[in-house]
């Protein structure tokens, strides 16, 4: 079932937001990981032009680690958070310079030890940064893969490890972009558009 679902989500071609376009063409992890950071609790709409702002101060954490915490707030305003946001950004830039020579650490353990980034966000760096198989579940994600009836899990860190003891390994780096899609455009979280979903003949619709 998961290859047809897979395929078939692939085939469709739904329109991406330009947030998961620009998401899906980064290879610098660093980039995935402020751009992830800015995108928590916030619609694309908002992250993505927010995301184009702060990437015209800085694009790497020598250089992030430099400017000033107002103007960065200025900048990603108005994601959720944003004063926050643009403290965490440059504290992890100073942390990555000062301890790890300015790279982004390859491991989700250590990505974990950067304050407000927990396991969704360290999985896509891995994926879209080091293209390396992780699954990054989101609420799209975790909804979707339930109503599918796939896994049976309560929560997204349920449904990654639900998923990495059965969903193949090669689909590890693309779910999040597909299912974020269907996710975005069909398979919304009230009143799914069921009636022109592609996969429908799949789904348990349990939730």
């Amino acid at each position: 079932m998961i290859d047809m679902i897979v395929k078939t989500l692939t085939e469709a071609k739904q329109p991406q937001s330009d947030f998961v376009k620009l998401m899906d063409s980064f290879n610098d992890p660093y980039l995935v990981l402020i751009a992830c950071i800015l995108s928590l609790r916030t619609n694309d709409r908002t992250t993505y032009p927010a995301t184009l702002r702060m990437f015209e101060l800085a694009k790497t954490p020598e250089k992030m680690m430099m400017v000033n915490e107002d103007d960065l707030a200025k900048a990603i305003y108005p994601v959720g958070f944003y004063k926050n946001k643009a403290g965490q950004i440059i504290e992890l830039s100073r942390l990555l310079v000062e301890k790890y020579c300015g790279k982004v650490p390859c491991d989700i353990d250590e990505l974990c030890k950067f304050r407000g980034v927990g396991r969704k966000t360290a999985n896509l760096v891995l994926s879209e940064g080091f293209k390396v198989p992780a699954i990054c579940v989101d609420v799209h994600v975790h909804r979707i893969f339930n109503r599918l009836g796939y896994v049976t899990t309560k929560n997204p860190e349920e449904t990654e490890f639900a998923l990495r003891e059965k969903l193949p390994k090669k689909y590890w780096i693309p779910i999040n972009s597909l299912l974020v899609t269907h996710g975005q455009n069909v398979c919304k979280p009230i009143k799914p558009m069921c009636d022109v979903c592609p996969i429908e003949k799949y789904c348990a619709k349990l939730i």
